[in-house]
């Protein structure tokens, strides 16, 4: 059975003298003063299929500072399994002293911690924080940005490509591991020769020609992938032929929605709705995201709230791209969630307001709310004092420095984990480590 905790061997404690080693060392006893969170990542690694006796594995404890090391640092599962290796200090406050973990080990186990549980934790810091003094939670600001999914810029011709590269690998790895005789033609080569052509900029009569041969090719591709299920449905039952016909389902569904929106946009001239495309074959969850004139972005949006402490008080992952005036009441309720009552203070962005907005977060008991930008609304109906309202919003402006942090410090300006659950899991487990540095560091 793994275990939660393992026994500090003292004699091994080592911490550079140097600003990091010291943080790492502050929030190691952090850690130790706290040992119940261990029994919240305990739980997601509990593996019903597994018997309690062989060996027992990295503890619960081990996981949790895994995950922190590596959303502080930045480092690549592979780097960090090499400095876990190399260095004193890393292998110190992960308690890994006899042997450090290998890349497949730690990806294995910090991607089974849950986005809930990463959440869990981070609510207990944040009452904790409370309990220190260090966070009263009075006074909120709340902003949005957006985190970029693990893809390349889409466009028809490369998600078809992207079909293409994917069935062949899948029919190939089908071939070798079941012995299969089909035979099928590959044609990567030539719709790879033709996306390039159309990416140099092909118009008109000449990029339509150019389409139907790819989706002529992609069609013949996904055929053949039909072929092989229907064959190996017909052998033995196994847990390596299931999980194959799964991905060839999932595969083979995929890739006809990608040529039904390309034949819509391209041989129709219809737009296709935001929600009903996909921009990712790898991480079809993701969503297209414009905010005002800048740069398409693709991924997810993200809703912050921080506090006066810079801590991170919550946090939530948006489904699609919505009006960020539609969640201006669900993020000051989900402030009573954490701490039992709303807060007295809200400062948000000028894309939160709306009178209807002001109306109801005041019913609600917040007795000041003040949006970057008035939106028609006026000071005393926010605020009692116009002196207060630049305060308020020179507040406001400080959650964009949060914001960075995250990202350029903390590893959340790009998610490189597959799938939405993992994306999730990715955002809180940055948000955990960055809230753990600003606690240290609040003293």
């Amino acid at each position: 059975m793994r275990p939660k905790t393992d026994p500090q061997a003292s004699i091994f404690d080592i911490f550079a003298e140097h600003n990091i080693g010291q943080e790492l060392s502050a929030i190691s006893d952090l850690l130790d003063q706290h040992p119940a969170l261990h029994e919240l990542v305990a739980n997601d690694l509990i593996d019903p299929n597994l018997k309690p006796t062989g060996r027992k594995g990295f503890s619960a404890e081990q996981v949790l500072r895994f995950a922190i090391l590596k959303q502080f640092t930045g480092y690549s599962f592979d780097e960090l399994a090499f400095f876990l290796a190399d260095s004193e200090s890393f292998r110190t406050f992960a308690r890994c002293w006899k042997k450090a973990p290998r890349r497949s080990t730690l990806q294995s186990l910090v991607s089974r911690v849950s986005a809930a549980t990463w959440e869990s934790i981070n609510r207990y810091w944040v009452r904790m924080a409370r309990e220190k003094g260090i966070e009263s939670g009075h006074i909120t600001r709340t902003d949005a940005t957006v985190i970029e999914a693990n893809i390349h810029e889409p466009s028809d011709s490369s998600l078809l490509w992207d079909c293409v590269r994917t069935i062949a690998r899948h029919l190939q790895h089908g071939k070798r591991i079941f012995d299969c005789r089909l035979r099928w033609r590959n044609h990567q080569r030539a719709v790879k020769k033709l996306a390039h052509q159309i990416a140099l900029g092909a118009q008109g009569k000449q990029l339509k020609h150019l389409y139907r041969k790819v989706i002529c090719y992609t069609q013949r591709m996904q055929k053949a992938l039909s072929s092989m299920v229907e064959h190996l449905k017909d052998q033995p039952s196994s847990a390596v032929l299931t999980k194959w016909l799964d991905k060839a389902d999932d595969l083979s569904e995929i890739t006809i929605c990608v040529l039904s929106q390309t034949d819509q946009r391209i041989f129709l001239g219809e737009s296709v709705p935001a929600k009903e495309k996909i921009y990712s074959i790898f991480e079809p969850h993701s969503d297209v995201i414009i905010k005002g004139r800048r740069a398409i972005q693709y991924g997810h949006k993200l809703n912050l709230t921080s506090g006066r402490s810079g801590l991170i008080l919550d946090a939530v992952v948006e489904d699609g791209n919505p009006c960020d005036a539609s969640t201006t009441l669900r993020m000051i309720k989900r402030q009573k969630d954490i701490f039992g009552q709303v807060p007295q203070q809200v400062s948000l962005d000028g894309g939160y307001a709306s009178k209807e907005n002001l109306k109801q977060a005041k019913e609600m008991g917040v007795i000041e709310v003040a949006f970057h930008k008035k939106r028609g609304l006026k000071e005393e109906d926010m605020v009692s004092s116009p002196t207060l309202y630049r305060k308020l919003r020179a507040f406001r402006a400080g959650i964009e420095a949060n914001i960075a942090s995250l990202k350029h410090n903390f590893n959340l300006k790009r998610c490189n984990w597959k799938g939405l659950a993992r994306f999730k899991a990715y955002v809180w487990s940055s948000i955990l480590a960055y809230n753990m540095f600003t606690l240290i560091r609040a003293g």
